[in-house]
């Protein structure tokens, strides 16, 4: 039930992941929207442009419905991207938490071994042919976080073909290594494949802790 005592001044923007849609949001907006934030779950063609233009695009458009009040993002996968991609060149000065959810920040090693192969550039488009883990992948370009970042890594997969890919411990699609970024304030794991975690019960209750009080229930 919505909290009538929690007055409406924060907005809280969910970005979904590659390949997928703003429905894969829907429980973690329903589950924010009860607490009282307004909530703008962007629906945005992952598919269709690179990184650099579904960032400015996407998050020029949904900072302005949020004018006036304090902004935060709530990410899945290569919507941590977008936003470091955003941040790197605008500053929002009303920005208060992001909390991202198995975010491939140094990458992920299944498009340095699959980006080749045919029909992954199809699947994946422009921005997931960017997101593989060497020196000039778009993550690996943007540097430190030097905004407040709590990041929630997987460690379960329920695709063992894509974990073999992977080394050490893995969510099915990204390491909980390349989920960490300098200057991140929190990082936790939780038994959670990537494809499942905006839904999983648990996590969201995380992501309501982090964006009440900047940290996780550890």
């Amino acid at each position: 039930m919505k909290d009538m005592n929690m007055p409406t001044t924060e907005c809280v923007i969910l970005l979904h992941g590659l390949a997928r849609s703003a429905h894969s949001m829907d429980k973690m907006a329903d589950r924010l929207s009860e607490q009282g934030y307004k909530v703008l779950n962007i629906d945005y063609p992952s598919r269709s442009y690179s990184i650099e233009q579904l960032a400015e695009q996407t998050i020029s458009d949904a900072l302005l419905k949020c004018e006036g009040m304090s902004v935060s993002f709530v990410t899945h996968s290569m919507g941590g991207i977008l936003v470091r991609q955003f941040l790197s060149n605008h500053s929002v000065k009303n920005l208060n938490k992001v909390v991202m959810l198995g975010p491939p920040n140094k990458g992920t090693e299944i498009v340095d071994k699959l980006g080749n192969m045919p029909g992954f550039h199809f699947v994946n488009g422009d921005a997931g042919m960017q997101l593989g883990t060497g020196a000039l992948s778009v993550p690996n370009q943007l540097g430190k976080a030097n905004f407040d970042v709590g990041i929630i890594a997987g460690t379960q997969s329920i695709n063992l073909l894509l974990s073999s890919l992977i080394p050490d411990t893995d969510d099915g699609k990204v390491s909980v290594e390349s989920t960490k970024i300098e200057g991140m304030s929190d990082h936790i794991e939780m038994p959670t494949t990537h494809v499942f975690m905006m839904r999983n019960d648990a996590v969201i209750d995380q992501v309501i802790n982090y964006l009440k009080q900047g940290k996780f229930e550890h």
